[in-house]
């Protein structure tokens, strides 16, 4: 799995168990999530390009940087809001589209219901965010959809991923880098991942309850 890497810093670990816990009420998971989304920022965006520039300190002219490429995050509705908030605390100026799917409990395959992307994808780096990497269907989906709409640059991000879906969006699309905070074990006969931390977008927003 050489384009997928495991962000392994320890208070992303820490983080990682506490939004795995069962106990962890939906208040404390999506705060939670956030400051992981953010921690993950950090690696996620460790390869950007940048753009020197000269500033003006209270002293002197110094040289400086930017961030060459414009950023866009595109979260898979419903879960993949849940990444967003960290991720824009880090990167403020990011643009963010949208794309809504679900699986379709008897087949595990995507329905898409909708799409909205901002426009000059081609000359951008297009974040895809989604908690949960399962079967891989929806992230192939997703990845498909930006590709046909001109997005030359992709990567995907998960919390946690299933082998299964790692091999199948690798198989699917081997240009896009995947990172995600631990590889689990294996999908269960409804495509869930195990251990997991269960049905991410029902944890976040209190629907399982």
């Amino acid at each position: 799995m050489k384009n997928l890497t495991i962000i392994s810093h320890p208070l992303v670990k820490r983080d990682l168990t506490l939004l795995r816990n069962v106990k962890t009420p939906s208040n404390i998971f999506r705060s939670v999530l956030r400051r992981t989304a953010s921690l993950m920022a950090y690696e996620v965006t460790n390869g950007l390009r940048l753009r020197g520039v000269t500033v003006r300190t209270p002293l002197e002219r110094t040289k400086g940087y930017v961030v060459r490429d414009p950023i866009i995050l595109i979260p898979i509705l419903r879960a993949g809001l849940g990444l967003v908030g960290g991720f824009v605390e880090v990167i403020p100026d990011a643009r963010v589209g949208h794309i809504g799917l679900y699986r379709d409990e008897e087949t595990l395959k995507p329905v898409d219901y909708y799409l909205k992307f901002p426009k000059k994808l081609a000359g951008a780096l297009s974040i895809v965010l989604d908690p949960m990497l399962a079967t891989g269907g929806s992230a192939v989906a997703a990845v498909s959809y930006l590709k046909a709409r001109g997005a030359k640059k992709i990567l995907f991000v998960s919390l946690v991923a299933a082998p299964a879906g790692v091999r199948h969006l690798s198989r699917s699309h081997p240009d896009v880098q995947i990172y995600t905070c631990a590889l689990d074990r294996q999908l269960n006969a409804k495509g869930y991942i195990l251990p997991g931390l269960g049905d991410a977008g029902d944890r976040i927003f209190g629907t399982g309850e």
